[in-house]
């Protein structure tokens, strides 16, 4: 990937909060077809559940929103954790999934 693609990762509080994630943990970004509440979302799974960020209040400064992301993926990609705050965290995009049990998700 030429330049760093950041997400941030956000609804951690509906599931376990930020305590399963870990600064440079990879995670599968998958575009969630069905979600009645937003036409362009992404799951992040850990397996642990949260979203990419879509709105002006959670989107980071400096990152992308699930809106800008998912025209830029297949149906998944992968992102590794570089910052996780008290409610969310921050990830960069990356090419392929160094995971076997991630499938293949790659950055378009």
């Amino acid at each position: 990937m030429k330049n760093s693609v950041l997400v941030t990762i956000t609804g951690l509080a509906h599931y376990y909060g930020t305590k399963p994630f870990k600064v440079g943990a990879v995670i599968k970004l998958k575009k969630e077809y069905d979600n009645k509440y937003d036409d362009e979302a992404i799951r992040a799974q850990l397996p642990y559940i949260g979203t990419v960020a879509n709105s002006t209040y959670t989107v980071y400064s400096g990152t992308y929103s699930a809106g800008r992301l998912y025209d830029k993926i297949g149906e998944c990609a992968c992102a590794k954790i570089i910052l996780i705050t008290h409610s969310s965290a921050v990830a960069e995009v990356i090419e392929g999934c160094p995971s076997e049990n991630m499938g293949e998700c790659v950055f378009e």
